[in-house]
């Protein structure tokens, strides 16, 4: 017999760069399960611009895109972008619940390049590296993982969604919700790239936790405008001549594009072998391989020519692995899946056991 309730479900809403991205998920026999899901390309500057008409374009299409995706919750999980928001991993000595508060107070102090008073702490303790759950009378130190974010930014997210009709249940970091939707309980050291239309952000995730992000001004539109100048083509030919020839193509005219493409990708090879050096040098254990998501991750031939220029596996993750969807729609969501990851990871968080 069927257990799904339609009224027991959540919303995940990414307001990246370049789009809009909803997906509403419901439980079924424990399993989430999609409901809905939808995108709009719209630019998008939030983080930068309070403006009061920058904030009615972003509402004006997000209830737009409600209605047209036929949404029935108003219950939200969002996520802050990972470049806006502060986080370190602490070890304190044993102490109380209530002194760990004041603690974690001082220490951020020490690592987040703004006032305290104007930013949102959380934090939560991590599991020791046998693997065991913390346990506050145990005589040991305790790791505790600290996330701040600016207050102006949660107010301003707060205040989009209510104008939106919407109620957040719970903001996270992009990162976080990447976990959740590409690796899922797999303890072992992963790399998540996350090739967005303006940036790419690189996280290494141990046991649910992302120990180290990165983030770099560089991604799909960075390629598709070095591609226009190069060929001295508009944006909409050079981003066909990108999706057509990616990391290798064709032998005619346009035999630059792939040069040029690859000129673009080697700053986020850099990026990454940065931080695989930066995650051997604390003695931690080697990385099991790369995990690709967002928009511009299905750039023909990237996996191929990360795995060559890194010595690691490296694959286009799929958020949709632990869900549960109509098999016809499989070749639909195969192709939208990596933009919807963050999306898809922020309305599994209120359906699944932390």
């Amino acid at each position: 017999m069927a257990t799904f309730n339609p009224k027991q479900s959540f919303l995940g809403v990414d307001i990246g760069t370049s789009g809009i991205k909803v997906v509403q998920l419901g439980l079924d026999n424990q399993r989430p399960r999609l409901m809905t899901y939808g995108y709009v390309e719209l630019p998008t500057d939030i983080i930068k611009n309070d403006s009061a008409a920058s904030r009615t374009v972003v509402v004006s299409a997000l209830k737009s895109l409600l209605r047209e995706s036929h949404v029935t919750t108003t219950k939200v999980v969002a996520a802050l972008p990972s470049f806006t928001v502060f986080t370190s991993i602490i070890s304190l000595p044993l102490m109380s619940r209530k002194e760990l508060n004041s603690a974690v107070r001082f220490e951020a102090k020490k690592f987040v390049p703004m006032p305290i008073d104007e930013l949102v702490l959380d934090w939560k303790l991590l599991k020791d590296t046998s693997g065991a759950k913390v346990n506050l009378q145990a005589p040991k130190n305790l790791r505790v993982l600290i996330t701040a974010a600016p207050k102006s930014l949660v107010k301003r997210y707060i205040e989009i969604f209510k104008a939106a009709g919407l109620q957040i249940t719970d903001l996270e970091t992009e990162a976080l919700a990447l976990e959740r939707s590409l690796i899922g309980t797999d303890p072992a050291p992963v790399m998540i790239v996350d090739i967005g239309s303006m940036a790419t952000d690189i996280a290494v995730v141990v046991d649910g936790i992302p120990l180290i992000n990165r983030s770099i001004d560089v991604g799909g539109l960075t390629i598709t405008k070095s591609i226009a100048q190069s060929l001295n083509v508009d944006q909409e030919r050079a981003e066909q001549f990108k999706r057509d020839f990616g990391m290798g193509g064709a032998q005619t005219e346009t035999t630059q594009i792939p040069k040029t493409i690859e000129f673009i990708i080697s700053s986020i090879v850099n990026e990454i072998r940065f931080v695989l050096n930066l995650y051997r040098s604390q003695g931690s254990g080697a990385i099991q391989h790369i995990v690709l998501s967002g928009g511009s991750s299905f750039l023909a031939n990237l996996p191929m020519h990360l795995e060559k220029s890194l010595s690691m596996k490296t694959f286009i993750g799929d958020p949709w692995a632990r869900i549960v969807y109509p098999v016809e729609l499989k070749p639909a969501l195969e192709e939208v899946g990596p933009r919807l990851s963050v999306a898809v990871g922020l309305a599994m968080r209120e359906l699944l056991p932390s």
